[in-house]
This record gives structure tokens, C-alpha cells and sequence, in this order.
């Protein structure tokens, strides 16, 4: 009973931190989009504010969607990119570092 009771209580505690990696990772890249195409955003210090906030996003929202579909061909087991935890870690630490400016400072 008590080996049962162990087993059920790593499955919960495993489970608990895959929902937490997966709301950090989440977090990650909603922030990183945001961060992009924001009126203040990356891509409009990159060209300038002179580059107009909605070519800006429309130039942004083209990068994210060719990337998703570059990304649709490592979904077999055999494409799978062997630096993928890193990529699924960097955007939880992300997503960490952009909820703790968001405690902090109140804004991303």
C-alpha cells in the first residue's frame, strides 16, 4: 500500500511540474510575440519608428507563420531536432523571467 501511495504521489508531483514547464513555456512564447509585434516592439526598433506599427506586425505575424510551417516537418520522431529541450527550456526560462518583470514591474 505504501509503494502504491509513493507511486501516486510522484505521478501528481511529475504532472504538476509538466503543467507548470508547459504554462512557463507558453508564457515564454506569447511574451516573445508580444515583444515582437508591441508598438514598441523589436521589429520597430530594428526599422526605425518611422516603419509603420501595422507592416510591422503583418512583416511579424509572416516570420511566425513561415516558422510554424517550417516546424510542421519535425513533428515525426524521426525529424525530431535533438537541441528541442533546449529550445522548449530557453522559452520556459522566458516565460519565467517575463512573469517575474511582470510581478515586479507591472508590465512586460
Amino acid at each position: 500500500m505504501e509503494a502504491k501511495l509513493k507511486q501516486e504521489a510522484a505521478s501528481l508531483v511529475q504532472a504538476l511540474i509538466g503543467f507548470a514547464t508547459l504554462a512557463l513555456v507558453m508564457t515564454g512564447v506569447g511574451g516573445t510575440i508580444y515583444k515582437m509585434i508591441s508598438p514598441g516592439g523589436w521589429v520597430t526598433q530594428a526599422f526605425g519608428h518611422d516603419f509603420s506599427g501595422g507592416t510591422a506586425a503583418l512583416g511579424s505575424l509572416a516570420i511566425i507563420a513561415s516558422l510554424a510551417w517550417f516546424s510542421r516537418g519535425w513533428s515525426s520522431p524521426g525529424h525530431r531536432n535533438r537541441h528541442a529541450s533546449l529550445f522548449v527550456y530557453a522559452f520556459a526560462a522566458a516565460g519565467l523571467l517575463y512573469l517575474a518583470r511582470f510581478w515586479w514591474i507591472g508590465t512586460f
